[in-house]
């Protein structure tokens, strides 16, 4: 005869997965929003920092992606202090965000590829991290 867990008792080892998850999404939350911050003041202050290409689809002045990239750094450092402070909702949000940022980060790949496929993949990671919690677990 097979037992289970009625929802509302979980194990510890359930509630420190989810925990960490939590956690893992908003240390990556605020750390690449800085990095975001601080690559849309670098766009913004000096463009001749960044490749600038001439043809391409999704063309913007550098300028403007440094607003862009400043606009979602600033809001996923926001969001990131919300999961820390475990607003419910923060996890929506984040993910909401970081999707944002993902294509952000995709449309800006002839500028800085390297740094937006990394960007890319720490996004992708906190997505994960976000979605992977069951929704009314306490952390």
């Amino acid at each position: 005869m097979a037992t289970t867990t009625p929802k509302h008792q979980r194990s510890e080892g359930a509630l420190a997965a989810a925990s960490g998850l939590t956690a893992f999404a908003c240390v990556m939350l605020i750390m690449c929003g800085i990095l975001d911050v601080f690559r849309g003041i670098m766009a913004i202050a000096n463009d001749d920092v960044f490749v600038n290409t001439r043809n391409y689809v999704f063309q913007f002045d550098l300028t403007s992606w440094g607003w862009i990239h400043l606009t979602l750094g600033v809001i996923a450092v926001g969001v990131g202090i919300g999961l820390a402070m475990t607003a419910t909702w923060a996890r929506v949000m984040g993910v909401v965000i970081a999707s944002l940022l993902i294509i952000a980060n995709f449309l800006s790949l002839p500028y800085y590829p390297f740094w937006s496929l990394t960007m890319i993949a720490l996004y992708g990671f906190t997505i994960w991290g976000l979605c992977v919690v069951e929704p009314d677990t306490e952390y």
